[in-house]
């Protein structure tokens, strides 16, 4: 099973998200883990995560994510913005498979 985990800046508008992502998953019967955090307590999930997607609130932090988690395993990339802003968790969600 695929455990994502997002990260914003307060974790709470993401949350919204993770509850698309989920009904999406759900519906195409996908087994994955989705959570939202604030950047601040990611560190708490480092290993029960697979893929970190990050808010565009957060997307500096990009490059920083990568060198530090890649190594790791975990896969890291930016949620698309309009995706984001949209709340189209199916989107989101598939892009994040894709990883």
């Amino acid at each position: 099973m695929k455990q994502i985990t997002l990260v914003c800046a307060a974790g709470m508008s993401t949350s919204m998200l993770v509850q698309k992502m989920q009904k999406s998953a759900e519906a195409q019967k996908i087994e994955v883990e989705i959570r939202a955090v604030p950047e601040s307590s990611f560190k708490q999930y480092v290993e029960k995560t697979d893929v970190l997607l990050l808010g565009p609130q957060v997307g500096y932090l990009e490059d920083s994510f990568k060198s530090q988690y890649e190594p790791k395993g975990i896969k890291v990339s930016v949620i698309d913005r309009i995706d984001y802003g949209m709340m189209n968790g199916e989107k989101v969600l598939s892009d994040a498979l894709k990883l």
